[in-house]
């Protein structure tokens, strides 16, 4: 699997790249829930060696702000 944040999202939540953007999140993307959510912070935390606090995990509405979270913690997104 690719170290891509966006290709990361796409095969969690089983939607093309072309679907997410910046905005998308369990709001616009139908397929994020719960369970799902889980999975997607446990891949991003192997694939970019980091450990989302309980307050990152809650206060994520959108891609950018995994974005913001990752870029604060150095990871390189590969975009």
């Amino acid at each position: 699997m690719s170290s891509n944040l966006l290709d990361i999202v796409a095969n969690v939540m089983e939607v093309q790249v072309s679907q997410i953007d910046d905005e998308s999140g369990p709001e616009t993307i139908e397929n994020w829930d719960s369970f799902r959510g889980l999975i997607l912070f446990e891949e991003l935390e192997s694939k970019f060696n980091v450990k989302f606090t309980l307050n990152e995990l809650l206060n994520i509405k959108k891609i950018k702000d995994i974005k913001n979270i990752l870029s604060v913690r150095g990871a390189s997104l590969n975009e």
